[in-house]
């Protein structure tokens, strides 16, 4: 059984969570988000630590939000779509709030993820 199989949530019906997710975004803080948001077919890892989203900021191709359904199916596999949706929505969420703290010349998001875990 391939790691696709046993996602309770398709792509498509993952696609379509974020879409509604995005769409209640205000657009001022999208505003230079010129990449926009990606949904990615791809798990992504750090060492041993999924990747379930990643904000991309690069002088030449801008900003970008990334979100990689298959570390989502990795992680939650055949939880109840709202446990998928409610960490898809903190996963874009997330992601936003780094690049609203780029805008604004901050990171503190960044700082607190270097913080140790319960800090």
């Amino acid at each position: 059984m391939g790691r696709t199989e046993k996602a309770t949530v398709t792509i498509d019906g993952f696609t379509e969570a974020a879409h509604r997710i995005i769409d209640q975004i205000p657009e001022k803080f999208c505003r230079d988000l010129n990449g926009g948001f990606n949904i990615v077919e791809d798990c992504r890892k750090d060492g041993e630590y999924l990747i379930m989203g990643e904000y991309i900021q690069d002088e030449m191709l801008g900003a970008v939000i990334m979100i990689y359904y298959g570390s989502f199916v990795e992680l939650l596999g055949e939880s109840d779509n709202e446990v998928w949706e409610m960490e898809l929505k903190e996963t874009i969420l997330h992601e936003l709030r780094h690049h609203v703290e780029f805008m604004a010349g901050v990171d503190y998001l960044s700082e607190e993820e270097r913080l140790p875990s319960g800090q």
